[in-house]
Protein backbone atom coordinates (compact mmCIF):
# COMPACT_ATOMS: atom_id res chain seq x y z
CA UNK A 1 0.00 0.00 0.00
CA UNK A 2 1.91 3.41 -1.16
CA UNK A 3 1.89 6.64 1.20
CA UNK A 4 -1.31 8.12 -0.09
CA UNK A 5 -3.36 5.04 0.32
CA UNK A 6 -2.33 4.84 3.70
CA UNK A 7 -2.96 8.44 4.20
CA UNK A 8 -6.60 7.90 2.65
CA UNK A 9 -7.11 5.16 4.58
CA UNK A 10 -6.17 7.19 7.80
CA UNK A 11 -8.41 9.52 7.19
CA UNK A 12 -11.52 7.32 6.20
CA UNK A 13 -10.82 5.84 9.72
CA UNK A 14 -11.13 9.63 11.46
CA UNK A 15 -14.49 10.30 9.38
CA UNK A 16 -15.93 6.88 10.62
CA UNK A 17 -15.09 7.25 13.78
CA UNK A 18 -16.65 11.20 13.89
CA UNK A 19 -19.72 9.57 12.38
CA UNK A 20 -20.16 7.33 14.88
CA UNK A 21 -19.22 9.55 17.33
CA UNK A 22 -21.60 12.31 16.16
CA UNK A 23 -24.13 9.74 16.34
CA UNK A 24 -23.69 8.92 19.94
CA UNK A 25 -23.21 12.15 21.28
CA UNK A 26 -26.94 13.47 19.95
CA UNK A 27 -28.58 10.50 21.28
CA UNK A 28 -26.76 10.15 24.61
CA UNK A 29 -27.76 14.18 25.00
CA UNK A 30 -31.26 13.18 23.95
CA UNK A 31 -31.07 10.45 27.09
CA UNK A 32 -29.85 12.53 29.86
CA UNK A 33 -32.68 14.17 32.39
CA UNK A 34 -32.74 14.40 36.00
CA UNK A 35 -32.31 10.99 37.89
CA UNK A 36 -30.48 9.64 34.60
CA UNK A 37 -27.82 7.74 36.18
CA UNK A 38 -23.86 8.46 35.45
CA UNK A 39 -23.34 4.95 35.14
CA UNK A 40 -26.08 3.87 33.02
CA UNK A 41 -25.66 7.16 30.63
CA UNK A 42 -21.75 6.00 30.10
CA UNK A 43 -22.61 2.37 29.56
CA UNK A 44 -25.06 2.88 27.38
CA UNK A 45 -22.74 5.30 25.28
CA UNK A 46 -19.79 3.26 25.17
CA UNK A 47 -22.07 0.04 24.24
CA UNK A 48 -23.54 2.26 21.47
CA UNK A 49 -20.48 2.83 20.06
CA UNK A 50 -19.17 -0.66 19.62
CA UNK A 51 -22.80 -1.57 18.39
CA UNK A 52 -21.90 1.08 15.60
CA UNK A 53 -18.61 -0.71 14.88
CA UNK A 54 -16.63 1.66 17.07
CA UNK A 55 -14.50 1.30 20.17
CA UNK A 56 -14.30 3.78 22.91
CA UNK A 57 -11.51 6.20 22.54
CA UNK A 58 -11.53 7.11 26.39
CA UNK A 59 -14.47 6.44 29.11
CA UNK A 60 -17.14 8.54 28.55
CA UNK A 61 -16.73 12.17 31.25
CA UNK A 62 -20.11 12.57 32.67
CA UNK A 63 -18.49 16.68 34.48
CA UNK A 64 -21.37 18.30 36.33
CA UNK A 65 -21.96 22.02 37.51
CA UNK A 66 -18.23 23.36 38.61
CA UNK A 67 -16.44 20.30 36.58
CA UNK A 68 -15.30 21.08 33.91
CA UNK A 69 -13.37 17.92 32.59
CA UNK A 70 -12.88 14.06 33.83
CA UNK A 71 -16.33 13.54 35.78
CA UNK A 72 -16.74 9.83 35.40
CA UNK A 73 -18.13 7.00 36.69
CA UNK A 74 -16.73 4.31 38.74
CA UNK A 75 -17.61 0.28 38.79
CA UNK A 76 -20.15 0.85 41.45
CA UNK A 77 -21.49 4.55 40.88
CA UNK A 78 -25.29 5.27 42.09
CA UNK A 79 -24.50 9.03 41.24
CA UNK A 80 -27.57 10.28 39.26
CA UNK A 81 -28.30 13.58 38.10
CA UNK A 82 -30.00 16.49 38.91
CA UNK A 83 -30.70 20.02 38.22
CA UNK A 84 -27.22 20.12 36.91
CA UNK A 85 -25.25 21.58 33.92
CA UNK A 86 -23.56 18.48 32.47
CA UNK A 87 -20.78 17.90 30.29
CA UNK A 88 -20.60 14.85 28.06
CA UNK A 89 -17.33 14.26 26.34
CA UNK A 90 -16.97 10.96 24.78
CA UNK A 91 -14.85 9.41 22.22
CA UNK A 92 -14.29 7.29 19.27
CA UNK A 93 -11.37 5.12 17.73
CA UNK A 94 -11.41 3.03 14.63
CA UNK A 95 -7.76 1.42 14.83
CA UNK A 96 -6.42 3.92 16.85
CA UNK A 97 -7.98 6.88 14.61
CA UNK A 98 -10.05 9.38 16.96
CA UNK A 99 -12.68 11.09 16.89
CA UNK A 100 -13.76 13.26 20.16
CA UNK A 101 -16.69 15.72 21.23
CA UNK A 102 -18.65 17.12 23.84
CA UNK A 103 -22.04 18.79 24.44
CA UNK A 104 -23.05 20.63 27.58
CA UNK A 105 -26.76 19.28 28.54
CA UNK A 106 -28.32 21.88 30.56
CA UNK A 107 -30.89 21.06 33.31
CA UNK A 108 -30.15 23.90 35.67
CA UNK A 109 -31.53 26.79 34.19
CA UNK A 110 -28.65 28.39 32.66
CA UNK A 111 -28.70 28.26 29.00
CA UNK A 112 -26.77 31.36 28.15
CA UNK A 113 -23.66 29.83 29.72
CA UNK A 114 -24.08 27.16 27.48
CA UNK A 115 -25.06 28.82 24.41
CA UNK A 116 -21.98 30.72 24.82
CA UNK A 117 -19.59 27.26 24.29
CA UNK A 118 -21.47 26.78 21.65
CA UNK A 119 -21.52 30.16 19.71
CA UNK A 120 -17.57 30.10 20.51
CA UNK A 121 -16.79 26.68 19.02
CA UNK A 122 -19.33 27.35 15.69
CA UNK A 123 -16.94 30.82 15.63
CA UNK A 124 -13.60 29.23 15.99
CA UNK A 125 -14.61 26.67 13.25
CA UNK A 126 -15.30 29.57 10.83
CA UNK A 127 -11.60 30.92 11.19
CA UNK A 128 -9.95 27.12 11.14
CA UNK A 129 -7.68 27.16 7.88
CA UNK A 130 -4.47 26.26 7.12
CA UNK A 131 -1.75 28.82 7.53
CA UNK A 132 -3.67 30.49 10.81
CA UNK A 133 -2.48 30.75 14.20
CA UNK A 134 -3.85 29.01 17.10
CA UNK A 135 -3.77 32.29 18.94
CA UNK A 136 -6.22 33.75 16.37
CA UNK A 137 -8.41 30.66 17.36
CA UNK A 138 -8.09 31.22 20.61
CA UNK A 139 -9.04 35.36 20.43
CA UNK A 140 -11.87 34.21 18.37
CA UNK A 141 -13.21 32.02 21.33
CA UNK A 142 -12.45 34.62 24.15
CA UNK A 143 -14.58 37.31 22.25
CA UNK A 144 -17.60 35.05 22.20
CA UNK A 145 -17.44 34.07 25.51
CA UNK A 146 -16.88 37.24 27.15
CA UNK A 147 -19.65 38.68 24.88
CA UNK A 148 -21.97 37.02 26.99
CA UNK A 149 -20.20 38.28 30.25
CA UNK A 150 -18.71 35.04 31.15
CA UNK A 151 -14.55 34.01 31.28
CA UNK A 152 -13.06 30.83 28.91
CA UNK A 153 -11.54 28.59 30.89
CA UNK A 154 -7.77 29.35 29.76
CA UNK A 155 -5.66 26.09 31.62
CA UNK A 156 -7.87 24.16 29.17
CA UNK A 157 -6.79 23.51 25.55
CA UNK A 158 -8.19 21.81 22.18
CA UNK A 159 -5.51 19.73 21.19
CA UNK A 160 -4.53 17.18 18.09
CA UNK A 161 -5.39 13.51 17.21
CA UNK A 162 -2.66 11.37 16.72
CA UNK A 163 -2.82 7.33 16.04
CA UNK A 164 -3.69 5.99 19.59
CA UNK A 165 -3.22 9.28 21.07
CA UNK A 166 -5.95 11.33 22.18
CA UNK A 167 -3.50 14.77 23.12
CA UNK A 168 -1.25 15.43 20.94
CA UNK A 169 0.40 18.78 19.13
CA UNK A 170 -1.02 21.72 18.08
CA UNK A 171 -2.73 22.69 21.32
CA UNK A 172 -5.86 25.31 20.50
CA UNK A 173 -6.17 27.71 23.38
CA UNK A 174 -9.34 29.37 24.61
CA UNK A 175 -8.08 32.85 24.78
CA UNK A 176 -5.48 35.08 22.88
CA UNK A 177 -2.48 34.38 22.70
CA UNK A 178 0.52 36.15 20.65
CA UNK A 179 1.05 33.42 17.64
CA UNK A 180 0.61 29.97 18.67
CA UNK A 181 1.02 27.17 15.92
CA UNK A 182 0.32 27.43 12.66
CA UNK A 183 -2.17 25.11 11.59
CA UNK A 184 -1.19 22.90 8.47
CA UNK A 185 -4.05 21.08 5.87
CA UNK A 186 -4.49 17.68 7.05
CA UNK A 187 -4.00 18.26 10.68
CA UNK A 188 -6.62 16.57 12.70
CA UNK A 189 -7.89 18.69 15.66
CA UNK A 190 -9.98 18.64 18.67
CA UNK A 191 -11.26 22.35 19.39
CA UNK A 192 -13.24 22.71 22.65
CA UNK A 193 -14.22 26.01 24.14
CA UNK A 194 -14.85 25.74 27.86
CA UNK A 195 -17.03 28.80 29.31
CA UNK A 196 -17.28 29.57 32.94
CA UNK A 197 -19.17 32.10 35.57
CA UNK A 198 -15.81 31.67 37.74
CA UNK A 199 -12.26 33.11 37.33
CA UNK A 200 -11.54 30.85 34.13
CA UNK A 201 -9.15 28.40 35.95
CA UNK A 202 -9.76 25.06 36.89
CA UNK A 203 -7.92 22.73 39.66
CA UNK A 204 -7.15 19.18 40.11
CA UNK A 205 -9.86 17.64 42.41
CA UNK A 206 -9.44 14.73 44.77
CA UNK A 207 -11.30 12.12 42.65
CA UNK A 208 -9.94 10.34 39.57
CA UNK A 209 -11.78 7.36 37.47
CA UNK A 210 -9.46 8.14 34.32
CA UNK A 211 -6.07 6.70 34.32
CA UNK A 212 -4.02 5.76 31.13
CA UNK A 213 -0.60 4.00 30.87
CA UNK A 214 2.71 5.99 31.68
CA UNK A 215 5.23 3.56 30.62
CA UNK A 216 6.08 -0.33 30.79
CA UNK A 217 7.03 -2.47 33.23
CA UNK A 218 6.22 -5.52 35.27
CA UNK A 219 4.57 -6.03 38.69
CA UNK A 220 4.83 -9.37 40.88
CA UNK A 221 1.34 -9.18 42.12
CA UNK A 222 -1.48 -11.57 39.81
CA UNK A 223 -4.55 -9.02 39.81
CA UNK A 224 -2.05 -5.60 38.73
CA UNK A 225 -0.20 -7.94 36.02
CA UNK A 226 -3.30 -9.48 34.54
CA UNK A 227 -4.38 -5.33 34.79
CA UNK A 228 -1.66 -4.25 32.83
CA UNK A 229 -1.87 -6.70 29.86
CA UNK A 230 -5.46 -5.81 29.18
CA UNK A 231 -4.38 -2.47 29.27
CA UNK A 232 -1.38 -2.98 26.84
CA UNK A 233 -3.11 -5.15 24.48
CA UNK A 234 -6.90 -3.26 24.45
CA UNK A 235 -6.19 -0.03 25.60
CA UNK A 236 -2.64 0.94 24.73
CA UNK A 237 -2.00 4.54 25.38
CA UNK A 238 -5.61 5.44 25.14
CA UNK A 239 -7.40 6.67 28.66
CA UNK A 240 -9.87 3.80 29.94
CA UNK A 241 -11.86 3.08 33.42
CA UNK A 242 -11.39 1.31 36.23
CA UNK A 243 -14.69 -0.04 35.44
CA UNK A 244 -12.89 -1.82 31.95
CA UNK A 245 -10.77 -4.02 34.20
CA UNK A 246 -11.70 -7.84 33.70
CA UNK A 247 -9.92 -8.31 37.34
CA UNK A 248 -12.13 -8.93 40.53
CA UNK A 249 -10.46 -6.17 42.05
CA UNK A 250 -9.41 -2.98 39.96
CA UNK A 251 -8.76 -0.95 42.90
CA UNK A 252 -6.42 -2.67 43.84
CA UNK A 253 -4.53 -3.09 40.28
CA UNK A 254 -4.74 0.19 39.59
CA UNK A 255 -3.19 1.35 42.98
CA UNK A 256 -0.28 -0.74 42.42
CA UNK A 257 0.52 -0.01 38.92
CA UNK A 258 0.09 3.49 40.19
CA UNK A 259 2.44 3.02 42.72
CA UNK A 260 5.24 1.67 40.30
CA UNK A 261 4.20 4.77 38.02
CA UNK A 262 3.25 2.29 35.04
CA UNK A 263 0.16 4.06 35.22
CA UNK A 264 -1.28 7.88 36.08
CA UNK A 265 -4.52 9.04 37.12
CA UNK A 266 -6.76 11.94 35.78
CA UNK A 267 -8.17 13.77 39.05
CA UNK A 268 -11.50 15.73 37.86
CA UNK A 269 -10.52 19.24 36.76
CA UNK A 270 -12.88 21.76 38.46
CA UNK A 271 -13.87 25.45 39.02
CA UNK A 272 -14.73 26.98 42.39
CA UNK A 273 -17.18 25.44 44.23
CA UNK A 274 -20.85 27.38 43.49
CA UNK A 275 -19.68 28.14 39.97
CA UNK A 276 -21.06 26.67 36.48
CA UNK A 277 -18.72 25.61 33.10
CA UNK A 278 -20.08 24.92 29.73
CA UNK A 279 -18.50 22.74 27.10
CA UNK A 280 -18.57 22.27 23.65
CA UNK A 281 -16.11 20.21 21.37
CA UNK A 282 -15.66 19.23 17.49
CA UNK A 283 -13.14 17.52 15.98
CA UNK A 284 -11.63 18.86 12.40
CA UNK A 285 -9.54 17.99 9.43
CA UNK A 286 -8.05 21.18 8.37
CA UNK A 287 -8.23 22.10 5.19
CA UNK A 288 -6.41 24.52 2.75
CA UNK A 289 -9.26 27.01 2.85
CA UNK A 290 -11.07 25.92 5.88
CA UNK A 291 -11.87 22.49 7.69
CA UNK A 292 -13.95 19.07 7.55
CA UNK A 293 -15.86 18.70 10.63
CA UNK A 294 -15.78 14.50 11.53
CA UNK A 295 -18.07 15.32 14.50
CA UNK A 296 -21.10 16.73 12.84
CA UNK A 297 -23.85 14.69 11.39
Amino acid sequence: MTDVDLAAEKYEKHREAGEILAQVRNEAADRLEVGTGYLEISQWAEDRIRELGGEPAFPVNVSVDHEAAHGAAGPDDDRTVGEQMVKLDIGVHIDGWLADTAVTVDLSGNDELKTAADEALDAALDAVEAGVQTGEIGAVIEDVIEGYGYNPVVNLTGHGLGHWEQHTEPNVPNRSIPGGATLEAGQVVAIEPFATTGTGKVNEGATEEIFSLEREGSVRNREARQALNQITEEFRTLPFAARWLDVSRPGMALRRLKQQDIVHGYPVLQEAEGELVSQREHTVIVTEDGCEVTTRL
